[in-house]
């Protein structure tokens, strides 16, 4: 999963510490018993839905799946969960919060008793969350059997370290969902910041063995239409997803979007996957007018501090960029290019459009060519996710960038991850913005100002950004600097199109899930609010899933929930 900023609701629940101390489907469905009963028997011979929640003590992930489940019941489907009782030796519930609790969860998973960190409280939580629901639970561990144990254990022992990256067997990526959940744990984007490290790669080694076992033998012979679960990636959902496809059962991912109450469905794959290749036709031809242009201008202003949002990096941004430039000592005399990082650890799944291997090789590259620009000027600025995000780096960018480069070259400045100067105000001061894999590619865009893409942004690939897929053609864009990147007035427009159906229309609104107090609550409180035609995103949400029609939430028609 992406980064959550400040503070992202649902999730900083999810360990030890919490619990919930009431039953919210619980308190809804006690009230009508009887209605929920029929509903469920009616709903036996209807297409069949796994809910393949796995993690339930990620509390966002369960309330967000079990309000869609009692959705799609009431909507005639046979909706079973497939969920995790505690026989992974590691799985994306795993988040130290500081160097000294992630040398301890290492050591403890090294030693395989990663149940003593997480499983009790994530269970607990789950049944808690969906227990109420009366709808079927199939566990991993029934799944699996003492030969799946010894076969996933010998292989994370004894597969070469660097073959483990590149493994796969029966449709699975074993090597790269483990890769990508070590390393989420670790904080990084390369094995390290603990003498534990590989023992905790091959540890996801045998999960994502196990997990993508266990996930076959759940779908095989069940009919399942559609499979629904959050993220898509790391450890278990990444294992589980891979056998979803080998088996012919739809995939279905979710994400919470950036504004509050929404969240990003995807089919087929997670959404870091989808958005790059989704087509231009969905957004290209919707009506478009001058209140729909206002509207998307006005929240874009707000996500300046959040007020719309409910994951922001900033707590009180300081919008006087002219005072850190006269700091920085910044000549306004000379172009200014601006560079928007990733987070290390962020940026290391695969996408074949990067143009180069790792963000770390695309901002050191860029550092040394500046180096041979005097007449540019380069301000690095280092996402502030470093330290405020969900999984704070252990691998912050600016050192990787000194170790490799050495003094900065005079013209080349950086404002670091803790410092509150305003991405947006340093923005609005460069002449151009190059990206990796930020966001912000897209409301930058929306202002004007001509981007870069060397990862993989979502804007890419929609008309709007200058995209390189390699090496030469990011240094070729690079060496046009400053001139010839104006934008057009019509790619513009065209960006704030965009801008609208990303953050409008791709964003579906779920206004009864509230998470203002960090813990996801129901605030419905009937099943009538899960019917058809009372929530329209749920209606958008409930049809993508049972017919595979587009996770687009029509606002220009609709309205906005938040407006």
């Amino acid at each position: 999963m992406r980064l959550f900023g400040r503070r992202h609701p649902g999730w900083l629940a999810d360990d030890d510490r919490h619990r919930p101390r009431e039953h919210p489907f619980g308190r809804l469905l006690a009230a009508e018993a009887s209605a929920w009963r029929r509903a469920r028997r009616a709903a036996r011979a209807g297409p069949r839905i796994l809910m393949a929640t796995n993690t339930t003590g990620a509390r966002h992930a369960a309330m967000l799946e079990g309000s869609i489940a009692i959705a799609l019941t009431l909507r005639g489907a046979a909706v079973d969960f497939l969920v995790c009782d505690g026989v992974l030796p590691a799985c994306q519930m795993a988040v130290p919060v500081s160097q000294d609790d992630l040398q301890h969860q290492a050591r403890t998973i090294a030693l395989r008793r990663f149940a003593d960190l997480h499983c009790r409280a994530c269970q607990q939580l789950g049944g808690d969350i969906l227990g109420p629901l009366g709808l079927p639970l199939r566990r991993l561990g029934t799944l699996i059997g003492p030969g799946d144990r010894t076969y996933a254990r010998d292989l994370a022992e004894r597969l070469p370290r660097e073959r483990i990256a590149g493994h796969a067997e029966d449709g699975i990526a074993i090597g790269e969902h483990a890769l990508a959940g070590a390393l989420r744990f670790l904080g990084r984007g390369e094995l390290g910041g603990t003498p534990d490290a590989e023992a905790v790669l091959r540890r996801y080694v045998e999960a994502a063995a196990l997990s993508g076992r266990a996930a076959a033998r759940a779908l095989a012979g069940r009919g399942y239409r559609t499979a629904v679960f959050h993220h898509g990636i790391y450890v278990p959902q990444g294992p589980t997803g891979d056998a979803c496809r080998r088996a012919g059962v739809r995939v279905v991912n979710s994400n919470p979007g950036y504004r509050k109450n929404t969240f990003i469905y995807s089919h087929g794959d997670t959404y870091h996957h989808t958005m790059m290749a989704e087509p231009t036709a969905g957004w290209e031809t919707m009506p478009f007018g001058t209140a729909d242009e206002a509207a998307i201008m006005a929240y874009l202003g707000s996500r300046r501090v959040g007020s719309r949002d409910w994951i922001w990096f900033h707590e009180k941004p300081d919008e006087d960029f002219r005072k850190a430039a006269a700091a920085l000592g910044i000549d306004p005399g000379k172009p200014l290019i601006g560079l928007l990082s990733n987070v290390v650890w962020d940026a290391q799944l695969h996408f074949p459009a990067n143009a180069f291997a790792t963000m770390i090789d695309w901002a050191v590259e860029t550092v040394r060519y500046f180096a041979g620009r005097p007449d540019l000027q380069l301000l690095v600025r280092i996402h502030p996710a470093e330290i405020r995000g969900h999984v704070p780096s252990r691998q912050p960018l600016l050192p990787e960038i000194r170790r490799r480069v050495g003094a900065l070259p005079a013209n080349v400045f950086v404002i670091d991850a803790a410092d509150p100067v305003s991405s947006y105000a340093a923005m609005e001061a460069c002449d151009a913005a190059i990206v990796y894999g930020t966001k912000m590619g897209v409301e930058l865009a929306a202002v004007g100002k001509p981007v870069i893409v060397a990862g993989e942004a979502w804007i890419r690939n929609k008309g709007l950004s200058l995209d390189a897929s390699t090496r030469e053609a990011y240094f070729a864009i690079l060496d046009r600097l400053p001139e010839g990147l104006e934008m057009a007035p019509d790619t513009i427009r065209r960006a704030r199109r965009y801008a609208y159906h990303f953050f409008f229309r791709r964003m579906i609104p779920l206004p009864f899930l509230d998470g203002s107090r960090h813990l996801f609550d129901l605030t419905a409180d009937s099943l009538e609010a899960f019917r058809p035609g009372v929530f329209p995103g749920l209606d958008v949400i409930c049809d993508g899933i049972l017919e595979g029609t587009p996770f687009v939430y029509e606002a220009e028609r609709l309205g906005l929930h938040d407006a």
